[in-house]
This record gives structure tokens, sequence and C-alpha cells, in this order.
């Protein structure tokens, strides 16, 4: 096959993998733009109506324990995988004795009738309801990964994406149980969550496990490249599907159009999966030798293929597919979890979900935040793409360093600016400087490590951090709305408390990749197994070693 042709043939399967960050993108953004009018369809009338409010207050506790117990099922799963089962029941009787203390205390106690504190919850759990879904696709996306292969999860994925789409833009309509609109809306959501979280694995997994290791950097982070680029192409549909009307066609409509608009990119996506191949990776775990040295083949070139399909089989060889995902040691888990945690900790999806808000409160208002948010889309696309050619030159860990002592001082800034009330020019200035410091180095890198740290042979383990990863964007997502709005902290700050908590988080985070976080520039994937399995030391000039 000529240079050229396989160069094609590469472009093409890249883009129709990284299809699923823009679903990613898209599905997660597309709530900025409808979070006022669902509050006033959906969460204003309860104070107008206790019966109402009784049975949505009910459901809502229904869906926190039914999701939460389903979380902690599949949590012990991974539990029990890690560990072993004394050692994971141990720990999952301990997570189960907190948890259902929190939720007594936190959820389960409050009376069913509606009241500020907990119209605020509703509305935070309403606008990141897809992020337990998410969670639960994460969690998900190992076993999907591992039985229906990387492509045909990513059609799985697609095929949820459509079905959430069409039901969350008409929740009264696609109702097939007794419950109320809020409620279908939600599990609406949920639905699509589950999508973005097998995506979220999937693409860069997918993208990794396909790509040449001198351009893997770069083929990888074109997943979050996609992603922004969804977040702004549904920032500006969200604009033009605004502009102009008044806000109680909004209410009642906007929204609808808002939300069902995702049906086309997500059909678009199912029949660009249908012509690309599955990975060499997933071909050889399953023995099908022949077909992954012709995937191989067209990528790779022929001359190249034979020793490519060498080195795989032979890492496969040493250990079994479904190895204990310990057996790398902790160090490895504990690196994956941490990224994924620091990843939402800096606060980027607040900024993300709730920009036209957060520019309302600086005194922007209507099409003016909308407009507002479309600039931090196009910032957001610009710097990763900045990202995309700095990666495999510059390093994983100088961006991820330079980008999480950037956003820290960013967010303490823009703390300071709500603290002080002076919120013009400068705290906008801050706020664009935040996102293209993440865009540069935590958007896309920490994509490119998860799906470059794990070994072949626990590849699986990838949904650990990829579940932990949505877990902490629905704690940080659902928790901003109830201290943003808190009468209390605003009395004292200003709105200022939460953003000076996401500053300290990124700053902790830049040590943390300075002493821990592994380089993987230039190594193959079967490098990054030999490096944990001989044992992986970090010093102190931004480099990591193999003793």
């Amino acid at each position: 096959m000529s240079r050229v042709s396989t160069s094609g043939y590469l472009v093409f399967i890249t883009i129709a993998a990284a299809f699923g960050g823009l679903l990613f993108g898209y599905d997660t953004a597309v709530i900025s733009g409808a979070v006022q009018p669902l509050r006033s369809f959906f969460v204003e009338p309860l104070f107008q109506n206790a019966e109402l409010a009784r049975h949505v207050v009910g459901e809502f506790k229904t869906s926190l324990l039914l999701g939460a117990t389903l979380i902690f099922c599949l949590s012990l799963y991974y539990l029990i995988r890690l560990y072993g089962l004394t050692r994971g029941l141990i720990a999952g009787g301990l997570v189960a004795f907190f948890g259902s203390w929190l939720m007594y205390d936190q959820v389960m106690s409050l009376p069913d009738q509606i009241t500020p504190n907990l119209a605020s919850s509703l509305t935070g759990f309403t606008i990141s309801s897809a992020l337990l879904g998410c969670v639960i696709g994460g969690f998900c996306a190992g076993s999907v990964s591992e039985r229906l292969g990387r492509r045909n999860g990513l059609m799985m994925s697609a095929v949820l994406f459509i079905i959430a789409s069409i039901g969350s833009a008409l929740p009264e309509i696609c109702n097939p149980l007794p419950l109320q609109d809020i409620t279908v809306f939600n599990l609406y959501r949920i639905i699509g969550g589950i999508g973005v979280g097998i995506a979220s694995m999937l693409s860069p997994m997918y993208l990794a496990e396909i790509a040449p290791s001198q351009i893997r950097g770069r083929l990888v982070s074109c997943n979050q490249f996609c992603i922004i680029l969804g977040m702004l192409v549904v920032y500006f549909i969200n604009y033009f599907i605004a502009h102009g009307e008044p806000q109680e066609w909004l209410v009642q409509q906007g929204w609808r159009w808002m939300l069902g608009s995702e049906v086309l990119p997500a059909l678009v996506f199912l029949l660009l999966l249908i012509r690309i191949p599955e990975t060499p990776r997933y071909l050889v775990m399953r023995g099908k030798h022949e077909q992954a040295s012709r995937v191989l083949e067209a990528i790779n070139g022929k001359d190249k293929a034979p020793a490519i399909l060498q080195e795989i089989r032979a890492s496969f060889a040493e250990s079994a597919a479904d190895a204990p995902w310990m057996s790398f040691g902790g160090l490895l888990i504990a690196i994956s979890l941490l990224l994924s945690i620091f990843q939402q900790f800096v606060g980027i999806n607040v900024v993300l979900y709730y920009a036209p808000e957060i520019f309302k409160n600086m005194g922007s208002q209507g099409d003016a935040s909308l407009q507002l948010t479309i600039i931090v889309g196009a910032v957001n696309l610009i710097f990763t793409i900045a990202a995309i050619v700095l990666v495999d030159r510059v390093g994983r860990k100088p961006l991820m360093i330079i980008g999480a002592l950037v956003m820290g001082i960013s967010m303490l800034g823009l703390g300071t600016s709500f603290y002080m009330q002076n919120l013009g020019m400068t705290a906008m200035l801050l706020m664009l400087t935040y996102v293209a410091a993440f865009a540069m180095s935590w958007g896309p890198v920490v994509w490119v490590l998860l799906s470059e740290i794990f070994p072949n042979s626990i590849r699986g383990a990838l949904s650990i951090a990829v579940a932990v990863q949505w877990l902490a964007n629905l704690l940080v997502s659902w928790s901003f709305p109830i201290m943003n709005d808190n009468a209390w902290l605003n009395e004292l700050f200003n709105h200022g408390f939460v953003y000076w908590m996401y500053g300290v988080m990124g700053l902790l985070a830049a040590g943390f990749v300075w002493r821990w976080v592994p380089e993987t520039k230039n190594k193959t994937l079967e490098e990054m197994s030999a490096t944990w399995k001989t044992g992986y030391v970090v010093d102190a000039k931004l480099s990591a070693h193999v003793v």
C-alpha cells in the first residue's frame, strides 16, 4: 500500500474514532445554553404546586438511591479486581458504610417538600445528570472494550447518543414509565451520559492502539480537539436557537431544539464507525493475528507490520489479557486516578457547563453571555490545536506542569476579582487564560497519558480512571451551583470562594505531575509495559527512568 493511501486511510480512521470525542463534547456542553430554561421549566413550578413537588422530590431521592447503589455495585466489582476478594469486600464495606450514612444524612432524611437549597440541588442534578451516566459508562467501558471490542463499543455509544437526544428533547412523549417529566428527562440524560462515558474511554484507547508511536500523541490529542470542536459547535447552535427569541419560547421550546440537535452528529458517528477496522491489539488479544497483521500493514506499511505484530504478541504472551489489575503495582493505578481527579478538580467543567451563568454574574445578560461562551469555546479550540502540535515535541510532563500552574494562578486571580467585585476586562482575561492553559495541557494530555500508561494486559483498568474522572466531574458540577448560590458564602466572598478552591487544586496538580507522572513521549505501548514491570522512579528534572 502506498504512503499516500496509508496516510489517507489513517486520517479517515482518526476522524471516525475522534468523532466520539465530538459527541462527548456536544453532549456535555449542550446543556450550558439551557440552564436557565430548564430551571424555569422543571424546578420553579414546584414552588407553586406542593403535590407536584412531593412527587418530584420523592423520585429525586429514589433516583439518587438507585444511582448510588448501581455505582457501588460497579465499584465493588472493580475493588475486587484490584485487591482480590477479601480485601475488595472489606474496602467495599467501608465505602457502603460511609456512603449510606452520607446518602441518608444529605438526601433521604430531607422532607418531601421543595426548599431553596433543595431546588438548587435539584437544578444541579438536572444540569449534571448526564454525568451520573458518564460514571456508569466509565465503569462499564472496560468490560465493553474487552467483550465487544473497541469499535463495537463505540457503535454502542452512538446508539445511546441517538436515544438520549430524542428522549431528553421530548420527555413528555418518550415516557414509558409513570414518572414525572423531570425524572424522565434526567433518565434520558443519564442514558446519553453512559454513551459519553463509554466513548470517553474507547475513543482515545482506539486511537492509541491504532496509531504509530511517533505520532500517537498527536492522534490521541485529536480526540480532545474533537471534544472542544463539539463544544464550540453546540455553543453556536445554542446561540442561534436562542438569538432573538423571547424567554417564554426558550423555556417552553428552545431547550428541546438544543438537546434534540444531537441526533444528526450521532447518526454521522454511527455511519463512520461502520467503515473502520478493529484495533490490532484487540485482535491479537482475541487470537485474530491475521486480521491484526492486515490492519498493521494498512497503517504502518508491510515492512514494519511484522515487527510490530511480534512485539504486540510478545506483550500478551508475558501475561494474560485478563491479568489482575494490580499486576504492575499500585503506583500505576494511583497515578491514573489522580490524573483523572485533578483534571476535574481544577474546575474546567464548571466553566464549560455554567459559562453563561458565570458571565451573568459578571454582568453580561441574554445573548451577550452566550456570545462570550462562544469566545470561550474558540479559545479552547485554538489552544487545543497548539497542544496537538506540541505534545509530541515538548513532551507530556512540561505541558502538564506549566498548564496546571497557569490554571491555578488564573483561578486564584478570578476568585479575587469576584471577591473585590472587579468584574471587568481583567476577570474576562483571567478566565480566557485559564481556558487556554487547560486546552494546552490537562485537556488533551491527560487523555494521552491515560491511553498510554496502561500495559496491554490490563488496559481494561483504564475504565477505573475514566469512571473516577466522571465521578469527580459529577461532584464538581453538582456542587458548584450549591456553593455559588449559597447566601452565607456569597456574603463573605462575593462568589470568589469556589474559584479560589479550584486555584489551589491547580497548584497541587502541578506538584503531583512534577513528582510522580512518567514521561511517555516516543515510547511504544509495549515499552510502557516494561517501564512498570521493571520499576518506575521519578527524578527531579521533569523526566522518568527505569531502574
